[in-house]
């Protein structure tokens, strides 16, 4: 019998393949641990990184509750700036180059190298030029001797503030351009990193965003070139509007190169005589032609449009024809509520009411939303409220410095963003930095950060909406290939008032019987704006409440129904939400505000877990 032989490749290859696995062993073992060296310095990075950002925000509590960040931040800014770097020569190591190109975890490796030049270039760069005009500013006096403004520092750290600034949201738009905002991430532990860290950033941009929009705005504002006039808007959010309230009484903010008057409150009877606020035909037909209760458009429901511009035209309109204001041109308007009023009480002191009573900065909202309804006739209810918002606004102004200009723009910025807080300028420049400030509300407008818009106004002429609690719950599913992310949304209106109470209440409360609405129920006719080139699908309502219709107000489309929410009953309602594919941040809600500013928005993960609270 014949032997076999192997041939000579054969034995070459059966002898290579052992050396082959141990190689790929050892990659593995090597790839191994990279990754779980990799994870560890994750960490650290992490821990830097989030040592910085307490390092920039952890700034005393101001009286207002606030916390303004540049309060003593040129003393905390070097830690900070030492921090950064720390977690950038962590992210720049040798290790981290080779990571950045292994296909697996590549994207990850560029996320956290990318967020570090990010924190570093804002802590070590943007930050320490805002906090040299702010220190600029301190030491230069802001208040002349007669009491009036100096606008002259402001106007000098406007073109640097500006620069600083723009700099600043440039880094923060490519810090959400990373692999991971994509959603290109395959390490959890990076993902979670980069969310929260890009929360932090987001806040830190905004602030400093609001106060670069309120140096552009200030001069102008206050009257650097000429005088100026503003109407102040005084609403109650217990009779909701669409961008607050109803308009319960006007006061009128002179300025003039930096001297700052705030004239008495008119109540909204002295401008009834003087007509509309010329709504356009889309207004009419879903305010006034649709009900129950048929908007007339007078001054009281100027804060019946959910865009603020739309409310100042209105009151221009009204304003022109007064006669008061017929030789007197109207500049701009604030909208303000019972828990903006508050948070200047916060920071100004108390106002002592003519029969004793002493109002706050933690019960002025609700005296004003409520209490005043039950004790004082209608006529102290106007003259109360006026003289609460011209102590508060023009104690805004009075014996300012930098610390406290810097405190008024935290809470102007703060409330703008519940709708507490609204303004704008029919100049142009200075409407500028409103909008750049985010005091101007708009239904959504911005793709790359969505909103969900949801505007009621109270179909029941009555207060009941102080007792109608309102309630989001998002749940995050996720982000697809071309960058769209897409939401379920829980919106919930829920009446607090027990049946038992209804009738203990006085009518002017629970509903005046106009329309024929059920006193103690909130009759609330809702639009749904879907954010700026997103979609709302799927959407039903659970409760008593009409078919959704969609409709179309202004160029922009929406959903509609009058949803009635009986006493310690709830409507609900479901749908879900996709984005446009260049949003950058999670959803969120723009409302119609409340009678407070606690957060109402829940953001919750596919697992259920809790995220976040706010907008």
């Amino acid at each position: 019998m014949k032997a076999e032989h192997s041939l000579p490749g054969a034995r070459i290859k059966h002898r290579i393949w052992p050396w082959i696995l141990l190689v790929i062993l050892a990659l593995l073992v090597a790839l191994a641990w990279c990754a779980i060296d990799f994870v560890g310095q994750v960490r650290q990075v992490k821990a830097h990184e989030q040592a910085a950002v307490d390092a920039l925000t952890s700034a005393p509590v101001t009286g207002s509750g606030n916390i303004n960040m540049f309060d003593g931040l040129s003393q905390r800014l070097p830690q900070a700036g030492k921090e950064a770097k720390s977690a950038d020569c962590i992210a720049h190591r040798k290790l981290w180059k080779v990571a950045a190109k292994i296909p697996l975890i590549g994207d990850d490796v560029t996320t956290v190298q990318g967020m570090t030049v990010t924190f570093d270039g804002i802590i070590n760069d943007s930050m320490p030029k805002l906090v040299s005009e702010a220190d600029a500013m301190e030491s230069a006096k802001l208040m002349t001797d007669s009491g009036q403004l100096d606008l002259q520092p402001i106007l000098n750290s406007q073109k640097a503030m500006s620069q600083a600034n723009d700099v600043l949201q440039r880094e923060v738009e490519n810090y959400h351009q990373l692999p991971a905002g994509k959603n290109k991430s395959r390490i959890g532990k990076v993902q979670e990193i980069y969310k929260k860290a890009g929360s932090q950033l987001d806040l830190i941009a905004g602030k400093v965003g609001q106060m670069a929009g309120l140096f552009r705005s200030l001069p102008n504002f206050l009257g650097s070139t000429q005088t100026r006039h503003y109407a102040i808007m005084s609403m109650t959010t217990s009779e909701a509007r669409s961008s607050g309230g109803l308009i319960g009484s006007v006061g009128v903010l002179t300025a003039q190169n930096g001297k700052i008057s705030v004239g008495d409150f008119k109540p909204n009877t002295a401008y009834e005589p003087y007509g509309d606020g010329d709504p356009s035909s889309d207004e009419r037909a879903i305010f006034q032609a649709w009900g129950p209760l048929n908007m007339s458009f007078d001054i009281r429901d100027s804060a019946v449009f959910p865009d603020t511009q739309r409310s100042a035209e209105a009151m221009r309109a009204i304003w022109g024809r007064t006669p008061w204001g017929a030789k007197q041109q109207l500049d701009g308007v604030m909208l303000v509520d019972p828990v903006f009023l508050q948070e200047l009480l916060k920071s100004n002191g108390n106002v002592k009411l003519p029969d004793g009573r002493v109002l706050t900065g933690d019960n002025t909202a609700e005296f004003l939303l409520n209490t005043i309804y039950q004790k004082y006739p209608p006529s102290a209810q106007d003259a109360y409220f006026g003289m609460v918002a011209q102590q508060s606004i023009s104690g805004m102004f009075s014996g300012l410095s930098t610390q406290k200009l810097l405190e008024v723009s935290d809470i102007m910025g703060t409330m703008s963003q519940g709708r507490h807080f609204s303004a704008y300028s029919f100049d142009v420049e200075t409407e500028k930095g409103f909008d750049q400030a985010g005091y101007t509300a708009h239904t959504p407008s911005d793709a790359a950060h969505p909103n969900v818009g949801v505007y009621l106004t109270e179909q029941n002429a009555s207060k009941m909406d102080w007792y109608i609690h309102r309630f989001s719950r998002i749940t995050s599913r996720g982000v697809a290939k071309d960058g769209k992310r897409t939401y379920h949304v829980e919106y919930t209106m829920k009446n607090t008032l027990s049946e038992a109470l209804v009738h203990t209440l006085p009518d002017y409360i629970i509903g005046i019987h106009q329309a024929g609405q059920p006193q103690g129920v909130g009759v609330e006719k809702v639009l749904l704006y879907p954010p700026k080139g997103g979609v709302i699908t799927k959407l039903q309502i659970t409760g008593n409440a009409s078919k959704p219709v969609q409709k179309q107000m202004n160029g922009k489309s929406f959903y509609a129904t009058v949803a009635q929410v009986a006493p310690e009953a709830s409507v609900v309602l479901s749908f879900d939400v996709t984005t446009d594919a260049s949003a950058i941040t999670d959803l969120g809600i723009d409302q119609t505000p409340m009678g407070w500013a606690d957060p109402a928005v829940t953001m919750v993960d596919d697992d259920d877990r809790e995220v976040s609270t706010g907008k």
